[in-house]
């Protein structure tokens, strides 16, 4: 009867632990907390966020290419504040795309250039630039350029006369420069003397100075000179003349039979109105002597 009743107690004792177990939530591993986030930065004034390398869409990295800075001539120009006609005529002759490209190009030597100013433009002769053709104006302008960069310090290194984009024409498109061993530069055209008078810019490419007059080529100031014509072209010119003088001559010696012919006639004439003259006296002499005869 004991025994019975320790039996009962005890499956009493695990059926409650049982169902008190049931009704407790399970056990949940606890979420690992999130690193901590370090605040960002404000980038520095200046800095890119573009990759220095960037990624290719196949995953391998491309260097960076570093693009070369590019120049243009007529903003310096404008930001000198003294150069307008000049850049008028650069866009006008559309040779200030030449210019641009040439800076940009590959083994390029650089470019010097001679910038007159507003003030020496004035001084030429009124309606001079008016009076240029399309050729003789872009002329005007490769008289200013040199196809390399000069240093102030290496003018003295030149050999006279310096080659412009002109031409090679020594006596036409002649440039001399010269230095007193200083920084005075000294120029001449054959028609102009300028000098020198500052730098407007200049870096190990381009350089760019400014002068107190327009430099003028003789080929524009001087008249062309006519060209001399062919052999052929002489011979055929002069065979017409030949032709007309001998005509002359002929018509000169016809004339002047004709006067002689009729200068005999005349003195022919003359002569027999002279006989008849002296015959009439003769002639009313005999008559009378007939008539009174009879």
């Amino acid at each position: 009867m004991q025994a019975s009743l320790v039996f009962t107690s005890l499956l009493v004792l695990v059926t409650f632990f049982y169902s008190t177990t049931a009704q407790l939530s399970p056990l949940q591993t606890p979420a690992a907390s999130p690193p901590p986030v370090t605040p960002a930065t404000a980038p520095a004034p200046g800095f890119s966020t573009v990759p220095l390398v960037p990624t290719s869409h196949k995953g391998a990295p491309t260097p960076a290419v570093a693009k070369a800075p590019s120049i243009d001539i007529v903003q310096i120009l404008r930001k000198a504040k003294r150069f307008s006609v000049l850049v008028r005529l650069l866009k006008t002759t559309q040779l200030i795309n030449q210019l641009n490209s040439q800076l940009t190009t590959s083994g390029s030597g650089g470019l010097t250039i001679f910038a007159p100013e507003d003030s020496s433009f004035s001084k030429l002769k009124a309606g001079f630039l008016n009076s240029l053709d399309d050729r003789q104006k872009v002329e005007l302008l490769q008289f200013h350029t040199i196809s390399s960069f000069i240093a102030i310090s290496n003018f003295d290194t030149l050999t006279n006369p310096v080659q412009t984009q002109a031409g090679d024409d020594s006596k036409r498109l002649q440039l001399n420069i010269t230095t007193d061993g200083g920084s005075r530069v000294s120029m001449t055209t054959g028609a102009v003397n300028a000098s020198v008078t500052g730098t407007v810019y200049t870096d190990n490419k381009l350089a760019i100075y400014q002068v107190d007059k327009v430099l003028l080529p003789l080929d524009i100031v001087l008249p062309k000179a006519a060209p001399a014509p062919s052999p052929a072209a002489a011979a055929k010119a002069d065979s017409p003349k030949a032709d007309n003088t001998k005509s002359g001559s002929s018509n000169e010696s016809e004339d002047g039979d004709d006067n002689a012919n009729k200068a005999n006639t005349v003195e022919s004439s003359a002569g027999s109105v002279t006989f008849h003259a002296e015959m009439i006296p003769l002639v009313l002499g005999i008559a009378f002597f007939i008539g009174a005869m009879i």
